[in-house]
């Protein structure tokens, strides 16, 4: 599995880590930003690079990191078919995969160690969509929502 990974500034130190920890973990990574540490580049860049690879491989997955991950989750969740959760526990974040099958996961650096993003990450990696009726059908009701609002 291919694994895009961005953040801005805030978030740059600890997108750097979480390379290092999922490359020794075999995933494929993929950064698309920031390549280097700029206190003035701005988040929503990034993270439309990682929805458009998402978007296009759907078997793939995004990491997106800034300050509080509010920013970058509120940019994903604007595209169709993204389905973003901003998460702050491994807890969070097996629930974030296997209800809602998200595909972007987005992380606040500046509120969660170094640790606790490595284990968010990894369980967020290794828990698979539940595909239960229940979670099929409110997905499908998030699809629609989409085509009634424009």
């Amino acid at each position: 599995m291919t694994i895009y990974i961005a953040s801005d500034h805030r978030g740059f130190a600890a997108k750097e880590a979480l390379k290092k920890h999922l490359a020794e973990s075999a995933y494929d990574v993929r950064d698309l930003g920031n390549d280097h540490y700029d206190e003035n580049d701005d988040y929503p860049s990034f993270a439309i690079a990682v929805v458009k690879k998402v978007s296009a491989d759907l078997d793939s997955k995004g990491i997106l990191l800034c300050g509080s991950g509010v920013g970058v989750d509120v940019v994903a969740n604007k595209f169709k078919g993204i389905r973003s959760s901003l998460c702050f526990s491994p807890d969070q974040a097996y629930a974030a995969r296997q209800d809602d099958d998200v595909n972007i996961l987005s992380l606040p650096a500046e509120y969660v160690d170094e640790e606790g993003l490595k284990r968010i990450v990894s369980t967020w990696l290794q828990t698979p969509f539940s595909n239960t009726e229940k979670h099929t059908r409110r997905l499908s009701e998030m699809r629609d929502l989409g085509a009634e609002n424009p």
